[in-house]
């Protein structure tokens, strides 16, 4: 948006604005404290009405967490709230006592003007980032990881180089989401992932897509292969607790196995 054009907004617009922006960029991360009313009334010389009404916005977006008595908080994102949840890749691997490694073999900038499948995937949103990794346990392959994110929603990955940190981790980190969606299925292997995963063509593996949104606006779209037997989904239901319910890729690739024979 031009500068003209923003200055035509509505006031309690354009804190709103303001405000996403600073969260987009990273400058207020998840769980700091945003300013309270009567010092955005002083910064911005407006009504609490008008204040209010712009944090009343960015809640309902999914991006503040207002408490009572307490303030008004940058959200952080909300895995636990996922029915299935899949766990940071870094956190599961170290957990396990291995050694976790992420290894980034090809980006690439792109525009969904041009990139048909990115536009497929995250809606016309400009430019984009394609990302291809492999997540390791103890030096071996067991993920291949394709990632595109959105660069309108998120310019402050661009330059990050993941020496550090896979981009889920980053993304997890930095950057609140409102919704998300896991596709779970299985596949053989194609020759490309074989090879990368040091694995034979057609064997089995577990493959996740996975989505992610805030408010309407795609946020990334990522799709994971797993070799079999090295990751296991876990999800718990019911307000006691009971027993967790576990899929794992030795199981998901089983059954991919027989389907495909039976075919």
């Amino acid at each position: 948006m031009t500068a003209k054009g923003f200055s035509a907004l509505p006031l309690h617009e354009r804190i709103r604005q303001d405000i996403e922006t600073r969260i987009i960029s990273g400058t207020l991360r998840p769980g700091d404290r945003i300013p309270s009313e009567l010092e955005l009334m002083a910064r911005y010389g407006c009504a609490r009405m008008t204040v209010n009404k712009a944090l009343s916005a960015l809640a309902t977006r999914g991006l503040l967490e207002r408490r009572k008595r307490a303030g008004t908080f940058v959200a952080r994102p909300r895995t636990v709230a996922m029915v299935l949840d899949v766990p940071d890749l870094g956190s599961a691997v170290t957990a396990r006592g291995q050694v976790y490694a992420f290894r980034l073999l090809d980006r690439q900038i792109s525009d969904t003007a041009r990139d048909r499948q990115a536009a497929a995937d995250l809606g016309d949103v400009g430019r984009v980032m394609r990302l291809t990794g492999l997540h390791l346990a103890d030096g071996v392959a067991f993920a291949l990881e394709e990632r595109l994110i959105n660069l309108a929603l998120v310019p402050a990955i661009e330059p990050v180089d993941f020496s550090t940190e896979p981009p889920g981790t980053w993304l997890l980190r930095h950057i609140p989401w409102t919704e998300a969606e896991n596709r779970i299925g299985a596949l053989a292997a194609s020759r490309a992932q074989a090879k990368v995963l040091g694995i034979s063509p057609g064997d089995a593996c577990l493959a996740i897509e996975r989505r992610t949104w805030r408010g309407a606006d795609s946020v990334t779209v990522v799709r994971q292969t797993f070799v079999a037997g090295s990751h296991e989904l876990v999800a718990r239901f019911g307000p006691a607790g009971g027993s967790p319910a576990r899929i794992s890729a030795a199981a998901a690739a089983m059954t991919s196995a027989i389907g495909t024979s039976s075919a």
